[in-house]
């Protein structure tokens, strides 16, 4: 199984890139977009001066448990460089959303609880609600990581759009909005709270 396919089979179709776009990613944003692969992993994420995206993770079932996962984020983590990443909000009958928000939680993330994420997929042209999760060396503001996921928004996830799916994503600031009174709950603390129920 290639890469695309390893991630395809483990990432739902409203959250995976095109193949193309991908490749295009990794061939014309080789400066930005990158590819960590090995045989029990995949990993696409861009860095960017003042952070760094995670894209994908994937860890084969075969090797979950051993700590590979830890060891990504910590050679990200090695960068310096406040780390965002997009998750699906906790679904309780879909127990892996539940282990990766988790995992998150003990790699030291934060949910970025102002800002609001909500995306059309091209795939399926129905609305995604995602969080935001980050973790920064320098105590970044939510403000601050608002801005970075802007700037991630529009040089990778709409790079080429229309040429890639006949069709372009919506503008960055229908996708992205930043309120501090936003009415949600820290999804971190809400996995404590049902454990504890």
């Amino acid at each position: 199984m290639n890469w695309y396919e390893k991630l395809n089979q483990y990432f739902p179709v409203e959250e995976m890139k095109s193949k193309e776009h991908m490749e295009a990613l990794l061939k014309e944003k080789s400066n930005v977009y990158y590819k960590d692969e090995g045989e029990h992993h995949v990993l696409m994420y861009a860095e960017f001066d003042s952070f760094l995206f995670i894209d994908y993770v994937y860890v084969s079932t075969a090797s979950r448990g051993q700590g590979l996962g830890h060891k990504l984020i910590k050679k990200m983590k090695a960068k310096g460089k406040p780390i965002i990443l997009e998750v699906e909000p906790v679904d309780y009958d879909d127990t892996d959303s539940e282990k990766r928000l988790r995992f998150y939680q003990r790699e030291g993330f934060v949910h970025a609880q102002s800002i609001g994420y909500s995306r059309k997929s091209l795939a399926t042209n129905e609305l995604n609600n995602m969080e935001i999760l980050y973790w920064s060396p320098e105590d970044d503001s939510e403000e601050e990581i608002y801005e970075k996921m802007k700037e991630m928004y529009t040089e990778i996830h709409t790079y080429k759009d229309e040429e890639f799916y006949g069709k372009s994503y919506q503008p960055v600031d229908e996708v992205l909005t930043i309120d501090e009174n936003r009415d949600t709950e820290d999804i971190l603390d809400e996995l404590d709270k049902s454990k504890n129920s």
